[in-house]
């Protein structure tokens, strides 16, 4: 070890003395510590400050984060020579180094309390999820009581938004499927001589369930997480505190348009995604299938039930609503943070799809049993 004016390392009857010397002072911790770290005391290392002639709060520090490195929860080395005013310094130090001590982290719940924490979170999340579709439907009675509370203005640029806007994105998806889903039939019916049935698969299909599902799913992923970003946009900048404090209703300015939007647009865009996977359908049935144009729309019009179509529109209201009470739910309770807007929004389009295809499915169970 190279020579230092501060301690020195001393061997008596077996045990290791760090000896300190001289004055322990904040001017020349650097290389007190520089010398402290360059010694490896063993646990049961004693300590003698007979010849300490001071030392400060800081050296202190440093002097017993050094003589406690190697200890491990061992009892507290001997300390020998300290004077009154030295040892004073130094205990007041260890009962703050003490109270510093790191927190042991708790342990990890097992897999069946992480189970019983998720199932918890779930059930406040459709709690609350509920009670703001009460006050959505109150809110809506209010306005169907009292029709000079719905703002037009609000209301038109919300269905701009969500039903004009979204028109290309829903036309272009629900072509391609109608495509796919018909070259994939006629894969099939090819092989038994059944071309013609392609028309009967596609057009049910499409406008009982491929339509209203595929159509739901992108206003989910477009319009509720808008919904979201905007109010969560709204409450980080105090905007809806603002709304209270003129004394209007946040549910009547901000969520009573945006639901009755989506609620109309998601029908009359579910029809044109009807319209164009029959299209789709039709332009590779006829270079794939050889059915013609005019062949196609005559076994349409057999094949396709009035029912069929309007179960596929009588479902996208309900979907509507669903989607524009997570997301404006959502956007109305996030965090006042960033992070907490970018999480809320992604949370949103998760919830709104998977509710989403959970009604289609109690509607289909309800369907077959009302054998429609």
């Amino acid at each position: 070890m190279p020579a230092t004016p501060w301690f020195s390392i001393e061997q008596r009857s077996g045990r290791t003395t760090l000896r300190l010397a001289h004055a322990w002072r904040l001017a020349r911790l650097p290389e007190i510590e520089a010398a402290l770290a360059a010694v490896d005391l063993p646990p049961d290392a004693a300590v003698d400050a007979s010849d300490l002639e001071e030392i400060d709060s800081a050296a202190a520090l440093v002097l017993l984060r050094a003589v406690r490195r190697g200890q491990d929860g061992r009892a507290a080395p001997p300390w020998q020579g300290l004077s009154a005013t030295n040892r004073r310094i130094v205990d007041q130090v260890g009962a703050h180094l003490d109270a510093l001590a790191p927190v042991p982290a708790p342990p990890r719940p097992g897999a069946l309390a992480r189970f019983g924490c998720a199932i918890a979170d779930l059930g406040a999340l459709l709690h609350g999820h509920l009670s703001f579709l009460g006050a959505t439907v109150a809110a809506l009675a209010q306005v169907a009581a009292r029709p000079r509370r719905l703002r037009l203005r609000e209301l038109t640029v919300q269905f701009e938004q969500t039903g004009l806007n979204a028109i290309p994105v829903v036309a272009l998806v629900t072509l391609l499927i109608g495509v796919v889903v018909a070259y994939l039939l006629g894969l099939q019916a090819e092989k038994y001589g059944a071309n013609i049935f392609v028309v009967d698969g596609v057009a049910i299909g499409a406008t009982r369930e491929f339509a209203p599902i595929i159509v739901a799913v992108i206003l989910a992923g477009r319009s509720g997480a808008a919904f979201t970003a905007q109010l969560g946009s709204m409450r980080l900048t105090e905007e809806i505190d603002a709304i209270r404090t003129l004394g209007l209703s946040p549910q009547q300015v901000l969520v009573v348009p945006r639901v009755l939007a989506l609620m109309v647009a998601l029908p009359l865009l579910v029809f044109v995604g009807d319209v164009m996977s029959l299209l789709g359908a039709m332009a590779i049935a006829g270079p794939m299938l050889d059915i013609t144009p005019a062949a196609f729309l005559a076994r349409l019009r057999e094949a396709l039930d009035q029912r069929h179509l309007f179960i596929g529109l009588a479902k996208a209201p309900v979907f509507a609503l669903v989607i524009a009470v997570i997301g404006t739910r959502m956007g109305m309770t996030v965090g006042r943070d960033t992070r907490a807007v970018g999480a809320a929004t992604t949370s949103t389009v998760v919830q709104s799809i998977v509710a989403v295809i959970l009604l289609d499915a109690a509607f289909a169970v309800l369907f077959q049993a009302l054998d429609l």
